[in-house]
């Protein structure tokens, strides 16, 4: 579990985040939508570590991770697993190279132990055989789900997941979606996932907590946001055609249950 108690973060003049508190849960899918420029991103990077926060604590498994020495800040970083909106595949090393990576950075295991792993990561996402592939060589839907692998190599407790569905066709991006949330419950990680796509918000949505400006607005999960009453959210979540549809399936189905 991981807890951010009034995290504040300015640049300059601008305030980004503004006094935000909650909770994400371990064995769910955490979900930060909200605008460009609600303070998402930048969020995220708090809780990594990748900027500090000026005010308030993020707690790991109720360690607060901004009063921590380099060498336990160094033991959280190995616990945590990060997918990136681009999949971030170094081009010149093969899908076996790319997934080996942290385990060389991290670890002292034998090469044949580093490609076992490797391995079992890549049957996990179903790309069996794609070891000797160079990133160029393989689809969009392919990179992210090596990208995927490469998060995982290492049992990461943690699971920060940047636009997981960029760039990828729906039917893809359900692929992505659902392997996110199965091996998030099947090995009880604490994901986070920065999302603008909406059907990821309903499908996979356990806990959503929704900024704007850099105030967190709302939370709650993807049953309760199809009556959020907050306006500002309603627009942001229902401007596709897509989820006007899903509200108005939902409420069709809960006034035949009254019935």
């Amino acid at each position: 579990m991981i807890k951010v108690n009034n995290i504040s973060k300015s640049f300059g003049d601008k305030k980004v985040l503004q006094d935000v508190s909650c909770e994400f849960q371990s064995g769910k899918v955490n979900l930060i939508i909200g605008t460009s420029g609600s303070g998402k991103t930048v969020f995220m990077k708090c809780l990594i570590g990748l900027y500090a926060a000026d005010a308030g604590e993020i707690l790991y498994s109720g360690v607060n991770f901004g009063q921590m020495d380099d060498k336990d800040r160094k033991d959280i970083r190995q616990q945590i697993g990060m997918l990136f909106q681009g999949s971030a595949l170094f081009d010149s090393m093969t899908v076996e190279q790319n997934i080996m990576f942290p385990l060389d950075m991290f670890t002292k295991q034998s090469i044949t132990d580093k490609r076992k792993r490797v391995n079992e990561v890549l049957a996990r996402v179903n790309l069996v055989d794609a070891n000797k592939k160079y990133p160029s060589e393989i689809s969009g839907g392919m990179k992210k789900r090596v990208a995927l692998a490469r998060a995982i190599v290492l049992n990461p407790k943690y699971l920060f997941c940047d636009e997981p569905n960029s760039g990828l066709d729906p039917q893809t991006s359900l692929v992505i979606d659902k392997l996110i949330t199965e091996i998030t419950k099947e090995n009880n990680i604490t994901t986070v996932v920065n999302t603008h796509d909406m059907n990821t918000v309903l499908e996979s949505g356990d806990h959503i907590v929704y900024l704007h400006q850099g105030l967190k607005e709302w939370e709650g999960n993807n049953k309760d946001i199809i009556h959020s009453t907050n306006q500002r959210l309603n627009d942001f979540i229902f401007a596709s055609q897509f989820m006007k549809d899903a509200k108005a399936k939902q409420m069709e189905e809960e006034m035949k249950k009254r019935v």
